[in-house]
């Protein structure tokens, strides 16, 4: 009947809301101003009699508000309530999402006006009721919609006020604007204080949540808070679902739980005055890690199933303990896993001065003004760079920071030291649980969650090993992906929810639900671009087209070309580079992701002729290397661009892929470079590609010599770079390119396995 009446209201008000009509209005000078509620009162009756909307979603929304504003909440909560079954059914395309927190503050008001309570009470009263009725997943999800900050919705107003400023009147869609911003901000600022112990209250009569300090070696604990649903407990014991990470305030243990799941959340034992028996880290959580899955096993309340998940260092942590094969470990899902020795502290043997900060950070006690000081870390990476120290030396900082970080530079090779803490060769061959791992083109965790993909499957025929990959960095891996990231548009295909796609590849292997659709393949990527999800078998399968281009000399200078051809002529290609000259000491890489032009500093520009038609682009960059140098070692850096016809520079990968060459074929095995011979390299990026480059667009490929503020500097001695000071410079290092080199990217022309959507 709710629903009828409002269809009889819409049909019977006219004109619309795109008709032009002006009312009278005279702003005040402060949205927080009492009097403002009258006037807004005053503007909102003047509109009701002229708002009508083709939109039923819009306009049930926009008429609450007139009728809140206006002063009649018992109409408002009933508009509200058309619009909640409206949003629940199939006749609206948008999500309930947070509708449920203008619902709450309606029907409290409506309360307030009928039974002549105070406001606090209603309000309790309505949230209780409405809001208590949601499942646990809907109510976990819907929490943070409560406690959006007051300010930025007093701040819209005000700009509203400020913008009708000196005017006497005010456009009907203006108005309607002004009236909606108006009615968020007088609600949230009504409830503010209300509702933070309703939601801690709602959550204690959901969930169980003890403390715990479990056992894992002798004289040993990790700490963990264990939560689990009151209602899912009912049904029996559950699977169990398990993080470990470095500061419990950055993760949450109601979100498993809210799945379904009991939950634990560990605190690595690393630092802080809390730890028991602190440690290095990667250096025991494995053996943790398999501690606390047997001790998870053993609790009444679990079915004897675990699976682990992880962000980052989590992610380590779930891949440590699975070397480790505890039995009660069925699945683990990773966003950006860490790899110890494979991305940090080094990327591609090149060791990272950011790994020391992480490390310093992390054992730092609380009030040390380091922390969080980004430009006195930038500072100590210009000291050093400009002194010319060994890498050895960087920082002097004493204490047990740099001891640990010593220690990795004392193991510039994948060696034993590193290998203890992962699956390393045939050991990923016993990994038979089935595995997630979630990366970005954009993300620097992608060089390791590479790694373990490509690892397991090269050592295991049949591992159920899915990756997921998209136009994602560091942060949208994080909190979800918006419309731009950082310059790029993002394809409405690549704005998923990446936590909703997580559990339910957790319901698929844990409770035996459908495989979700946006990891129906082994390789899973969205080809920007494109907007569309696209699905391959393999990695082997996805790089089986791949596309050949040689560096060749233009005679006109730069760019240069990639053609698909070698030149007939030797290639007049020399790069160089003074690796004693400091004048850049202040450059730091862009973090746009679209540039209107390259910089030189970045190395010998290659590009080639315009493509015809739209070119699909996926898998990792390859190639082989034909030069001379004049050095032992060399650090090389490699990016590639999309050029477009209107001349903007998209980046296909990000970071660039920076390698020591003389690891180039091996990881664990260091083989230097012949100094004055020519000679061949081959290559394999642990980065990879994901798009299609439109028409007449250009691929463009920069190659140069890496040598950074933030970076260990190969100087090309032949020594151990860890001791290598400014004085092994030496003579500038000379590449000469030859005809030979090319580097291959792979074409994808896989239509029939393409989804335009992003199924859950």
């Amino acid at each position: 009947m709710r629903a009828l009446l409002g269809i009889v209201l819409l049909a019977a008000i006219a004109p619309t809301a795109g008709t032009a009509q002006n009312f009278g209005f005279e702003p005040l000078a402060a949205a927080t101003d009492p009097a403002l509620t009258e006037v807004m009162r005053d503007l909102a009756e003047r509109l009701l009699p002229s708002y009508a909307e083709n939109d039923p979603d819009r306009y049930f929304s926009t008429l609450a508000a007139l009728q809140m504003v206006v002063g009649n909440p018992t109409a408002a909560h009933t508009t509200r309530m058309t619009l909640r079954e409206r949003l629940a059914s199939e006749q609206s395309s948008l999500p309930p999402g947070r509708a449920i927190v203008y619902d709450v503050y309606t029907y409290a008001r409506s309360i307030e006006a009928g039974e002549d309570v105070p406001f606090a009470a209603a309000y309790g009263r309505a949230f209780r009721e409405m809001f208590g009725s949601l499942d646990d997943l809907a109510a976990y999800e819907l929490e943070d919609s409560f406690t959006a900050p007051v300010e930025p919705l007093r701040a819209a107003v005000q700009r509203s006020l400020d913008r009708h400023r000196g005017t006497s009147s005010i456009a009907l869609e203006d108005a309607l604007d002004l009236v909606q911003a108006y009615f968020a901000f007088d609600a949230y600022r009504s409830f503010d204080e209300l509702v933070r112990p309703l939601l801690a209250e709602d959550r204690s009569n959901r969930y169980v949540v003890e403390s715990a300090a479990i056992p894992v070696a002798e004289g040993a604990t990790v700490d963990a808070t264990l939560v689990r649903s009151r209602k899912a407990a009912e049904a029996g014991r559950l699977p169990t679902l398990l993080e470990f990470t470095l500061d419990r305030s950055s993760r949450d243990a109601y979100e498993a739980a809210a799945h379904g799941y009991s939950s634990v959340l560990a605190v690595a034992r690393i630092a802080g005055a809390a730890a028991s028996r602190p440690r290095a880290p990667f250096e025991s959580d494995g053996d943790d890690a398999r501690a606390v899955i047997d001790w998870i096993a053993a609790q009444g309340w679990s079915d004897g199933n675990v699976g682990m998940q992880g962000y980052r260092y989590g992610g380590f942590v779930a891949w440590s303990a699975a070397k480790r094969l505890p039995p009660a470990l069925k699945a683990i899902a990773t966003i950006d896993p860490m790899a110890p020795g494979i991305d940090v502290p080094t990327v591609n043997r090149i060791f990272m001065n950011s790994a020391y900060r992480w490390v310093y950070e992390l054992l730092a006690p609380l009030g040390d003004a380091m922390v969080g000081d980004d430009a006195r870390w930038r500072a100590l990476d210009e000291d050093w760079y400009r002194a010319g120290e060994r890498y050895r030396d960087f920082p002097a900082f004493p204490g047990r920071a740099r001891a640990i970080f010593r220690s990795w530079v004392n193991h510039p090779s994948y060696d034993r030291f590193w290998q203890k803490w992962l699956p390393f060769g045939a050991e990923f061959a016993d990994i038979g649980i089935p595995v997630l791992t979630v990366t970005g083109y954009y993300s620097p965790g992608e060089t390791g969650a590479l790694y373990y993909f490509t690892q397991h499957h090269r050592h295991h025929a049949n591992a159920d090993h899915a990756l997921l990959i998209g136009p994602f960095d560091e942060q949208t891996l994080r909190q979800g992906a918006s419309a731009e990231l950082r310059g790029l548009d993002v394809d409405a295909a690549a704005r998923v929810d990446l936590n909703d796609v997580r559990y339910a590849w957790f319901r698929h292997v844990l409770r035996g639900a459908d495989r979700p659709g946006l990891v129906s393949g082994e390789v899973n990527y969205e080809l920007a671009g494109a907007n569309e999800w696209r699905h391959a078998p393999s990695l082997a399968a996805l790089e089986s087209t791949p596309l050949r281009f040689y560096l060749v000399a233009s005679p006109t200078g730069e760019p240069h070309r990639l053609a698909p051809r070698r030149s007939a002529e030797p290639p007049a290609l020399v790069d160089r580079l003074d690796l004693r000259d400091r004048s850049d000491v202040e450059w730091r890489p862009t973090q746009a992701l679209v540039l209107e032009e390259v910089p030189r500093r970045d190395g010998l520009q290659f590009v080639t002729e315009p493509f015809d038609e739209p070119v699909a682009l996926a898998g990792r960059l390859r190639g082989e290397l034909d030069f001379t140098i004049n050095k032992y070692d060399v650090d090389l850096v490699l990016s590639l661009y999309e050029v477009t016809p209107d001349g903007r520079y998209v980046k296909l990968f990000e970071p660039p892929y920076a390698f020591r060459s003389s690891y180039a074929g091996d990881r664990v095995h260091r083989r230097l470079l012949l100094a004055g011979v020519r000679q061949q390299l081959p290559f394999q990026s642990e980065r990879m590609i994901g798009r299609r480059l439109e028409a007449g667009s250009r691929l463009m490929l920069t190659v140069g010599i890496n040598r950074r503020p933030d970076q260990q500097i190969n100087y090309g001695a032949g020594e151990d770079v860890g001791e290598e000071s400014i004085d092994d410079a030496g003579a500038p290092v000379r590449i000469r390119w030859h005809e030979n080199t090319f580097i291959e990217v792979q074409r994808d022309d896989r239509e029939e396995t393409t989804s335009r959507a992003a199924p859950r």
